[in-house]
């Protein structure tokens, strides 16, 4: 018996229907999509005409007066809201990460995404409180992911944001952290608890940066007992040169 693929093959792409596929593709995929991830999915075309459907795509979106936009995240391209309708979109996200997160995950991800990289007790000195139980919910829904270990006594973890932090808020790359203020109020943090977190997020960084602190890499293995193993490869996070909260 001959084994028949059942999913029919796509008929060859024409340029009429390149960017309607384009578009469909960017808003079917649950990440941001690279170009020449779509140019090897459409028969190998060439990167230059899957960015160029990108670009007619984007003028077709601002003469529509769409809400949506294409948004380069991560390296990818995704369908993202327009500014102007940012403060309905912003009141949304807010509720919604109430609903996903608790005050203390929230929390303890703002202390991460602007203190990175950061250990524990580091954190806990932070928050005032124990922050292992935020850690682990974090770590389970891919938001930070270790780093390495600290070369201190006791060589701690040291932890960052991941890959999906970025998607999840909408960011390019680190640089384009907003000021602490801003993120909490996108976040779910109430005012008074974002200042606060502002405030001494950035005398961490100061001593940070003065004592230039070397990271140990994570031994083989041990990924995978720690979590978020599937982003360790990817070095958006762990860019020295791409340190959040500079210039805000």
């Amino acid at each position: 018996m001959t084994d028949v693929d059942p999913t029919p093959s796509a008929t060859p792409l024409t340029d009429e229907w390149l960017v309607p596929a384009v578009g469909a593709a960017i808003f079917a995929s649950e990440e941001p999509v690279a170009a020449s991830e779509l140019a090897r999915a459409f028969g190998g075309i060439a990167v230059c005409e899957v960015e160029a459907a990108v670009r007619m795509l984007e003028e077709s979106l601002e003469q529509s007066r769409s809400g949506l936009r294409i948004e380069a995240v991560a390296g990818g391209f995704r369908l993202a809201t327009r500014p102007e309708v940012g403060a309905w979109v912003r009141q949304y996200m807010r509720q919604r990460n109430r609903t996903r997160l608790s005050p203390a995950a929230i929390e303890t991800l703002a202390i991460v995404a602007y203190r990175q990289p950061v250990t524990m007790p580091e954190i806990q000195s932070i928050r005032g409180r124990d922050p292992s139980a935020a850690v682990k919910t974090l770590l389970d829904k891919k938001l930070i992911r270790p780093l390495g270990r600290k070369k201190v006594v006791g060589h701690p973890l040291l932890y960052g944001t991941s890959k999906q932090f970025l998607i999840h808020f909408g960011l390019n790359h680190l640089g384009d952290l907003p000021s602490m203020e801003e993120f909490g109020e996108l976040a779910g943090l109430a005012a008074e608890e974002a200042i606060v977190i502002a405030r001494t997020t950035a005398s961490a960084r100061e001593e940070a940066a003065a004592g230039a602190e070397e990271i140990l890499p994570l031994e083989e293995g041990e990924a995978s007992a720690v979590g978020d193993d599937d982003d360790l490869d990817w070095e958006g996070s762990a860019d020295p040169d791409d340190t959040p909260g500079g210039g805000h």
